[in-house]
């Protein structure tokens, strides 16, 4: 894993990584185990950096992206490529979450799990491009669930401070989430593998590239959608008359008010389907205009 942080995360200096079991169930623990009294998150973000700041009994509030504008807080959320819209940060936006960690000494964690799925548009990068080796206060989290289709072993980990790396693996043990042998011998295999991860990020592309000219001549604009797994769109209307048109069409979307406010008049679809199954509903979507 280490070997793989310094190839594809361009991380150098002092850091440490470690295996957790999944990353969701990381990101609803980890202002838990860092007793964070403040959470920020993303203004249009994955709901359980809330449901992990709820748990914890921590203030969270969400902002924007620029980092300058941020409160003080214990713990800031970083999310690129973004679920649901698919934004890909600009490397100034990362050189500005890494000063404001060095700034209000708080722990800025970038949650990287669709890193490897760019679009060809825009290419994600790590926030540990931008550390130059200082990694104090910051952590990144990875996800073979993503990356290499695990999502039924519970393999991710994190990489960054060794300082926060081992409070968090003294807190962890006698929680009882160690990752069983066997997956972390799995996740270095996989990790020493791009070649699937290459064809598997050439399947979504041509997925994205499918489904886009049909969503076009519905009306829908198609918003970021960069990176990652997942398309993020709207017509102008209300995200459930959108979910309920597609509905009609026998076809299931995300309502965008899931991921906040901001996104209530968005819609995220997922292409995690088949290839075939794809083309079917962007036949759908054709015939039903």
């Amino acid at each position: 894993m280490r070997d793989w942080a310094i190839a594809n995360l361009g991380i150098s200096g002092e850091f440490d990584v470690l295996p957790t079991i999944g990353s969701k169930e990381l990101v609803a623990w980890l202002p838990t185990f860092l007793e964070s009294k403040s959470v920020i998150y993303p203004e249009i973000a994955y709901p359980t950096y809330l449901v992990g700041a709820a748990i914890a009994g921590a203030q969270h509030s969400a902002v924007a992206i620029d980092a300058s504008t941020w409160p003080k807080v214990d713990l800031a959320w970083v999310n690129s490529p973004s679920n649901p819209t698919g934004r890909v940060h600009t490397r100034e936006e990362m050189r500005e979450a890494v000063e404001y960690a060095r700034r209000e000494n708080a722990v800025v964690a970038s949650d990287e799990c669709y890193m490897s799925f760019s679009a060809g548009e825009k290419v994600p990068t790590s926030i540990f491009h931008e550390s130059h080796g200082d990694n104090r206060n910051l952590l990144a989290v990875h996800s073979l669930s993503k990356r290499s289709n695990l999502a039924g072993y519970r393999a991710a980990f994190i990489v960054g401070d060794p300082a926060l790396i081992a409070r968090i693996r003294e807190i962890r043990k006698h929680a009882g989430l160690m990752v069983p042998l066997p997956v972390q011998r799995a996740m270095t295999v996989a990790l020493r593998d791009e070649v699937h991860v290459q064809k598997q990020a050439a399947l979504y592309r041509a997925r994205r590239e499918t489904l886009r000219p049909a969503l076009i001549s519905a009306g829908f604009t198609i918003e970021e959608s960069h990176a990652g797994l997942y398309i993020w769109c709207t017509r102008n209307e209300s995200d459930w008359d959108s979910v309920k048109w597609f509905a009609e069409r026998g076809v299931l979307v995300t309502p965008g008010h899931f991921y906040g406010e901001g996104g209530s008049r968005h819609i995220r679809i997922a292409m995690t389907a088949t290839d075939a199954q794809i083309a079917t509903v962007a036949t759908r979507i054709t015939e039903g205009n």
